[in-house]
């Protein structure tokens, strides 16, 4: 390999080859060195690329993918790749996943747990922990806002109603949905998953703020409280 990108011939130059043929002919390593521009000493950009590939094939999560899921200590293991690159490498995955989620924001239907899910579901199905998103509604099904309540275990006992109304009193929200992911990929409602959306139900029946679903998100799965009918009958 090429100690420069400028050694080898024009039509292997990854940049050179996106201007030419464009984006969608690239390699993963090569679109991944036109990023990173410069290699290290005994090898270039491309051989850089390659190497943070060939990284993550001993991850749960090979590939590409696998950039969502390193750690900046991580990233910072793999020859050539200090702070700097690795804070880089950690802002293309969240670019990514927030492109992701802009590309299907126009579609949502907030009335639909399906659209719900895909519009969450590039965001949390990488994480490695569990995170809890309240969304608040007006009269209209209108979304007012959304909030981070909690990043780690998502446990009933941990999660006071308080927590989960206070922003929602605040906005005058009329009613909320819950979004939680599984980092195991399987969205299976957990006993403490059932407790803890029962308690938020319940106090939001008497502070007249309904809880209209809780939305479990897995690797390209979801499960819906409400379509499963796990909230039946708790307001008789």
């Amino acid at each position: 390999m090429k100690n420069t990108i400028k050694e080898l011939p024009e039509e292997q130059r990854p940049y050179e080859k996106c201007v030419r043929e464009g984006e969608r002919a690239l390699s993963d390593g090569e679109l991944l060195a036109v990023i990173l521009k410069n290699g290290v000493r005994g090898g270039n950009s491309l051989t850089l690329a390659n190497d943070i590939l060939s990284y993550t094939q001993n991850t749960s999560f090979p590939g590409l993918q696998g950039l969502l899921h390193l750690s900046l200590e991580q990233l910072k293991k793999i020859h050539g790749i200090g702070r700097v690159k690795a804070v880089q490498l950690k802002c293309i995955g969240e670019l990514s996943k927030r492109i992701a989620s802009e590309a299907v924001r126009e579609q949502v239907s907030f009335n639909k747990p399906v659209s719900i899910a895909k519009y969450y579901m590039e965001q949390l199905r990488h994480e490695e922990q569990e995170v809890l998103i309240s969304m608040m509604f007006d009269t209209k099904n209108h979304l007012l806002g959304e909030q981070v309540l909690s990043r780690g275990t998502v446990n009933a006992s941990l999660i006071t109603p308080r927590e989960i109304f206070v922003e929602a009193l605040r906005r005058h929200a009329v009613c909320l949905t819950l979004v939680h992911n599984h980092p195991s990929g399987d969205p299976t409602p957990s006993v403490s998953d059932r407790n803890l959306t029962r308690r938020v139900f319940q106090a939001g029946e008497m502070l007249g703020i309904h809880l209209l679903d809780h939305i479990v998100i897995g690797d390209h799965r979801y499960v819906s409280f409400h379509e499963e009918g796990l909230m039946d009958g708790w307001r008789d």
